[in-house]
């Protein structure tokens, strides 16, 4: 028998119909209905600091877990701050609901306090965006989120929730819990991509996007193994294949290895299931002719729209990971002979793009980037979750972490393709306790960089809370380093904007409660992260090193100093 519920009842009871088991946000009086009803439910809330870092759990929860993270945030400024995390789940096709308290009926359209229409404001960067007016239709509304953000290419989905709405009682049923929905690959498609693989001299597989799983990764790996086929990673997807495999050969984004970079652009055919044929991916568009490709191409989507949204593919497929993988795994080609040379080759060159770069060979360095990474690897077990921003000094974990052993079937790479600054330290807050909360705790490492570390470096405060007991690495040289590179590069010795004043970064992680210590020195880090993973170990509470280091080591590849003197040689 059917009773009365309010709003926010009949809301959380929606979210764990569908499985919900983790929301975060910050709370607000426009949705005291459903925290109310949170105080007796089974759904754990996470209580954050500010909205963008709540946002940005919850698409690392969706890349985590597959299923859509859950923010709560309330209207007008928190929602204003919660759109960060919405674009970078659009953009990295991240399933994630954001609920945002709206004002109440009476009130809309009077420019009431804190009051902004998010069907225009949302548009364009989410999937679906609607407002629930009525009660009685929350469970219909709330099984078309999850069903959107689910289906097809994954992505963010926003309700608004007007507070008199939330507050007023209705006799409704429940929905049935959501069953995402993706396509799959033809008969006639496999065959040609069969033929098409089958004709190739030089081809390539280039991994990337959304809808994997574990099963996924394991097909595609027997059918890379089975057929000697190159694989590479789109960017911010290193962790789709496990870099220590002999086909692996490298990622494909920002700072890719010049080698790879030629293979892609020699290579006679490149596979790319998954990923969106975006800047980064095909270094802006260059590695790929649009909208003919000099190379032929077989293009793997979850969305009909993106293929041929760029790139006229030879080969078009829409398709879900597992789909698509499973159609292939038992794919055996003629065995090519020049295939299994060409791995060889390329893995041959991507392990010396591992080795320690010039920069350190050839000058001293009081801290060895390169070394402090090294000894990380060596000291962390190989399913570690490694979470990092934006800014220049993800290039060492990109190009020199090693990525990939999904063997508990949770992702090891949480990473904005977006770009967004401020993503790893939060994201990887939402990894301890979401790894721990399933009883699958993991060793969670996060790399951010000065600016970036303190754009949302007050979830911190959320890790000593809940007892995620993180490493936080922060890269500290005192600027916004990616910026001042292209300064460097466009307006060389021309500095404006750039330089940064930082805090103590060890006290102050000391004074949330985590363990904290500073390094510049190679010979103290050591020691220092020891210490730190003892810490961890014995408190369940986080711990951060931050690293003090010279601001001339801006890449690997080159200083500050020889990038301003190639750009005022260029300048004549």
């Amino acid at each position: 028998m059917l009773t009365a519920r309010t709003g926010g009842q009949i809301l959380v009871d929606a979210l764990q119909t569908h499985g919900a088991d983790i929301v975060f946000g910050v709370p607000g009086e426009s949705y005291l209905a459903v925290l109310d009803a949170l105080h007796d439910a089974p759904i754990r809330f996470i209580t954050n600091r500010q909205e963008g870092g709540a946002a940005f759990m919850a698409d690392a929860y969706g890349k985590l877990t597959g299923r859509p993270g859950i923010c709560f945030v309330t209207r007008g400024p928190g929602a204003t701050n919660a759109s960060i995390g919405v674009h970078t789940a659009f953009q990295d096709s991240t399933p994630m609901i954001l609920f945002i308290g709206q004002v109440g009926n009476d009130f809309v359209e009077r420019e009431a306090f804190q009051e902004i229409d998010y069907r225009r404001m949302f548009g364009p960067m989410c999937k679906w965006v609607a407002q629930i007016d009525r009660a009685d239709r929350i469970p219909e509304y709330v099984a078309r989120a999850f069903q959107v953000a689910t289906s097809g290419r994954p992505g963010p989905v926003v309700l608004a929730l007007p507070e008199d709405m939330l507050a007023e009682t209705a006799t409704v049923a429940d929905a049935r819990a959501y069953r995402p929905v993706q396509a799959a690959p033809a008969p006639d498609q496999i065959a040609q991509l069969r033929a098409m693989l089958a004709a190739a001299e030089r081809p390539l597989l280039l991994l990337g996007g959304s809808t994997w799983d574990i099963g996924a990764c394991q097909m595609l790996r027997s059918f890379a193994e089975a057929n000697h086929l190159p694989v590479a990673c789109a960017f911010r997807f290193q962790d789709l294949f496990d870099n220590r495999h002999p086909n692996y050969i490298g990622d494909v984004g920002i700072g890719i290895n010049p080698k790879l970079a030629a293979r892609i652009e020699q290579a006679d055919l490149i596979v790319a299931i998954g990923p969106r044929l975006g800047e980064m991916t095909t270094g802006g568009y260059g590695l790929l002719e649009a909208p003919r490709p000099r190379q032929k191409l077989i293009h793997v989507h979850t969305d009909a729209e993106e293929l041929g949204r760029v790139y006229q593919a030879d080969l078009m497929i829409n398709s879900g990971m597992p789909q698509l993988c499973a159609a292939l795994s038992d794919m055996a080609l003629p065995n090519h002979t020049a295939w299994r040379d060409g791995v060889q080759q390329a893995r041959a060159e991507f392990e010396a793009w591992q080795a320690e770069p010039p920069i350190f060979k050839n000058r001293h360095a009081k801290l060895n980037l390169w070394q402090v990474v090294q000894t990380l690897q060596a000291a962390l077990p190989p399913d570690t979750i490694l979470t990092n921003g934006a800014g220049n000094f993800a290039s060492w974990a990109h190009r020199f972490w090693l990525y990939g052993n999904q063997a508990s079937g949770l992702r090891t790479q949480l990473a904005p393709t977006s770009g967004a600054m401020g993503y790893g330290t939060p994201a990887a807050v939402a990894a301890g306790i979401v790894t721990q909360h399933q009883g699958k705790p993991r060793v969670v490492l996060n790399f951010a960089g000065d600016g970036d570390f303190m754009m949302n470096g007050q979830e911190l405060a959320t890790a000593v809370q809940y007892g995620a007991g993180v490493l936080f690495i922060v890269f500290n040289n005192g600027i916004y380093g990616t910026i001042r590179m292209h300064q460097e590069r466009t307006y060389p010795a021309r500095v404006s904007g750039t330089q940064l004043r930082n805090p103590d970064f060890a006290a102050l992680a000391r004074a949330y409660g985590a363990f904290g210590t500073m390094v510049d020195a190679t010979e103290d880090f050591a020691a220092a992260l020891h210490e730190a993973q003892a810490h961890i170990a014995a408190t369940g509470l986080p711990a951060l090193i931050e690293l003090r280091y010279d601001s001339e080591l801006i890449t690997p590849n080159a200083t500050l100093t020889e990038i301003r003197k190639a750009a005022q040689v260029a300048a004549g």
